[in-house]
């Protein structure tokens, strides 16, 4: 089986290609030209199989219909799995023109190129739980409404409304998967999970006073990146192309999450956290919680790692990150590049 995953140095890229890989799976990865080319959540992978020709990176970018065009001519994969995205929300009201031209114009020539291939192309579009817009307490699951109320999400409800135009009117195995927020080690660093668990490794160890975040009474529905692969992999792998929610299907704060994050090196939140207007998102959604039954009745999909779980998981990661960072520090071969340093 051949795949090709855009997005593949990002969180969801590195556990999907990890998963795959040891599937067998023979791995076409794509990633964005850029000046600061950056492997580092895939660089073990590419150590283990590119000499094996199992792993193929080549620079690619959503926005270039030609090269996405002519890749999946010339690979003719089996599944191609479109994880790329600018998938920042407050980023993208910021930029919006860049998040919403890389969530159409990408998933479109994408679905254009596997409709006139002559081999059969399952296609998984990551659409995400921000389409909903958090309008009220209720869960969500995929007959509910979607309210985005961000440019990143109002470009992610496009593509996932084309993958359902392709695949009712062209055949087109095209899936959908509504997940809800998924956190790991591998997150990228400005997401708000990944700076508390930083924040809280660098704190233990000396290196940091102070950490500033915006909203911490927001509700978000929280599981494991690693699980939720897991899910991806299923949807593609079912007899029929449709749409999954994946989630945990319970919510917390953030305020929860500072909780166990600084309870796990014996800190008391309140003691570092400074909350700023400069982080607040200009459209606010408030509440995300999650209904994943289906996946979890016909896929028999579910999360294996608990809300606690996967917090200590990161802030013990960061923890022995921070260590290395400190050693770093003392021997005067860092500059720090965090808030707040000591």
């Amino acid at each position: 089986m051949k795949a090709i995953i855009t997005g593949i140095t990002g969180q969801d890229g590195y556990y999907l290609s990890k998963l795959l890989l040891e599937k067998g799976y023979e791995i076409h990865g794509l990633i964005r030209r850029s000046s600061s080319f950056n492997t580092k959540r895939i660089d073990e992978l590419i150590a283990k199989y590119a000499t094996e020709e199992k792993l193929f990176l080549y620079y690619s970018d959503l926005l270039d219909s030609s090269s996405l065009n002519n890749l999946i001519n010339t690979i003719e994969p089996d599944e191609v799995y479109n994880l790329a995205a600018q998938s920042h929300v407050a980023v993208s009201f910021k930029n919006p023109l860049y998040t919403t031209q890389t969530s159409t114009i990408g998933p479109l020539t994408i679905l254009e190129a596997i409709k006139n291939s002559s081999k059969k192309i399952r296609y998984y579009q990551a659409s995400s739980s921000e389409m909903f817009g958090g309008i009220d307490n209720t869960s969500l699951n995929e007959e509910s409404k979607f309210v985005p109320k961000s440019p990143y999400a109002v470009g992610k409800l496009f593509a996932h409304e084309m993958s359902k135009v392709y695949r009712e009117s062209y055949d087109i195995f095209a899936v959908n998967g509504i997940l809800f927020n998924h956190e790991s080690p591998m997150r990228g660093e400005t997401f708000v999970t990944r700076k508390i668990s930083k924040a809280v490794g660098r704190i233990s160890q000396g290196i940091q006073t102070k950490l500033t975040l915006g909203n911490i009474d927001a509700f978000r529905d929280w599981g494991f990146a690693g699980d939720y692969v897991k899910g991806m992999y299923l949807m593609m792998q079912h007899d029929k192309p449709d749409d999954w929610v994946l989630s945990s299907d319970e919510t917390h704060t953030v305020k929860e999450f500072l909780e166990i994050a600084f309870s796990r090196v014996n800190l008391n939140w309140e003691d570092f956290v400074i909350t700023s207007e400069k982080y607040q998102r200009p459209n606010e959604v408030e509440h995300l919680l999650g209904d994943s039954s289906k996946a979890r009745k016909i896929l028999n999909w579910k999360p294996e790692v608990s809300f606690n779980g996967l917090v200590e998981m990161m802030v013990d990661y960061d923890i022995k990150e921070a260590t290395r960072e400190k050693l770093l520090l003392d021997q005067n071969l860092l500059t720090p590049t965090w808030e707040h340093p000591v």
